[in-house]
């Protein structure tokens, strides 16, 4: 039985879909203003993990990601600047034009580390009369009230707000859409529909004039609009809990009266090496920035494995070179299964089978599903067997084992010359030397190997 930790009642449950056999699902998708950073990355990997495991469940899946192009601003609180008109500002474009480039290239990123991708990929900007209609409904059920720029959800009429993070209305910040307006009548009421200065580049013709939509609205009308009033899975970063999710709860209150979802999913924050990432220390990394000191994108699907998406996790340099020291453990165990001619118990394979399912199906638990796999792997007899059941459970690791080859690669003179130093080198017992060409190797991306026949290179 799978079990997930609900955020909304704040325990692991066992999951059961609404539908048998089908999941609803939403996942809060990307600000598509900038490149995506490897932190941002953490939160698709996690729903993809996710995704992957309910499928090895036996479930289909109806999932729905948004794109927000329209509208986020600087804070996820909901102030100072709009994210999309702010970097169409500085690269001196159109704002569209920043929302198309940073879309594929965030859906290229997410295609590199071989995310599943969800069902449905929905722009905001594509679902304008979709939130529309949807503000109409609240605004009809008597949940908003006007000021001159803005049209706001009044929080007090709802039976409860925060029923997520469980926080007094008192320490909610506000969730307005702008600048604080004197003319709330609460702290934690939020923009819905906000009425576009002249010179707003984003802006639509609406019932309330030219307008844009509220940031949180638009996850509110698009999980309705593919998903209905209530669907079993809503997943996102742990800081969508405090603002965004809440007002999202909010507003799906105000416009049917119901909870949208059923089980609430967040994964936590990435740190880089113990802090934050920050444009001022300049660690906001890239898959590109990962790329370039040699680590190709599963390398930092196998980091994310080595701890509980609901925890922290530390990234350091030291991290991934051990995550790719175990991928290409996991790749050469795979093909030597595959090329193994001994046979296995069928009772082994089930035991191995029910470690793993027992694993993943415990809220996700990737490092102990990652332990069966080094079991496995590490098993004296090599069997085709196995290399199947290691390929079975590439359904949930994600590593695409299946078309995974050997590279053999030839050396340039460059390389030839240091790997023939190195080794005189280690014959002199110069081991400084010897480390010193090491880590050049390394930077060049190689793995160094030290052996009886001398110095063993690979990628």
């Amino acid at each position: 039985m799978l079990k997930l930790y609900n955020t909304l009642t704040r325990k692991i449950e066992e999951f059961e879909s609404i539908e048998p056999k089908q999941v609803k699902m939403y996942s809060c998708g990307p600000t598509v203003y900038n490149y995506a950073h490897i932190g941002n990355l953490r939160a698709y990997l996690f729903m993809d993990t996710l995704r992957r495991v309910l499928k090895y469940n036996g479930y289909t899946l109806k999932h729905v990601m948004n794109i927000t192009d329209v509208g986020h601003l600087v804070s996820d609180s909901d102030e100072g600047e709009d994210k999309m008109l702010k970097a169409a500002r500085i690269e001196k474009k159109d704002p569209f034009e920043i929302a198309e480039f940073y879309m594929n290239a965030f859906l290229q990123d997410i295609d590199k580390l071989n995310i599943d991708k969800p069902e449905i990929i929905a722009r905001a900007t594509e679902h304008i009369d979709v939130m529309e209609k949807y503000v109409q409904q609240i605004i009809e059920n008597g949940f908003t009230y006007e000021t001159e720029k803005t049209i706001y959800f009044d929080t007090s009429k709802l039976d409860k707000y925060g029923v997520l993070s469980n926080r007094n209305v008192e320490e909610q910040k506000a969730g307005a859409r702008v600048e604080f307006d004197s003319e709330k009548k609460n702290i934690s009421d939020f923009a819905v529909w906000i009425k576009a200065p002249e010179n707003h580049l984003m802006k639509w013709d609406t019932f309330w004039g030219k307008c844009y939509p509220g940031w949180h609205l638009e996850c509110s009308a698009m999980s309705y609009q593919y998903l209905g009033e209530q669907f079993d899975i809503h997943t996102g970063g742990i800081d969508h809990i405090p603002i965004h999710h809440e007002n999202e709860i909010a507003q799906s209150k105000g416009f049917c009266g119901k909870i949208p979802a059923h089980v609430w999913m967040h994964v936590d924050f990435l740190t880089i090496d113990g802090g934050k990432m920050s444009k001022s220390l300049n660690n906001l990394y890239t898959l590109q920035d990962l790329a370039d000191r040699g680590y190709e994108p599963p390398v930092y699907r196998m980091f994310q494995f080595t701890s509980s998406y609901r925890n922290k996790i530390n990234f350091t340099w030291e991290a991934m070179e051990s995550a790719k020291v175990a991928l290409n453990r996991l790749r050469e165990g795979y093909l030597r299964h595959k090329e193994g001619t001994e046979t296995i118990e069928k009772e082994m394979i089930q035991k191995y089978e029910e470690k793993f399912l027992n694993a993943i199906n415990d809220d996700l638990n990737m490092p102990v599903a990652m332990s069966v796999v080094w079991e496995v792997l590490k098993n004296p007899q090599k069997s085709k067997e196995l290399k199947d059941l290691l390929l079975k459970f590439d359904a949930v690791l994600g590593f695409d084992l299946a078309h995974y080859e050997k590279q053999e690669e030839s050396l340039s003179d460059e390389i030839l010359e240091l790997v023939k130093q190195r080794d005189e080198a280690r014959q002199t017992k110069n081991w400084a030397e010897s480390d010193r060409i090491r880590d050049i190797l390394i930077k060049k991306g190689y793995l160094v190997k030290d052996t009886k026949e001398g110095t063993i290179l690979s990628k």
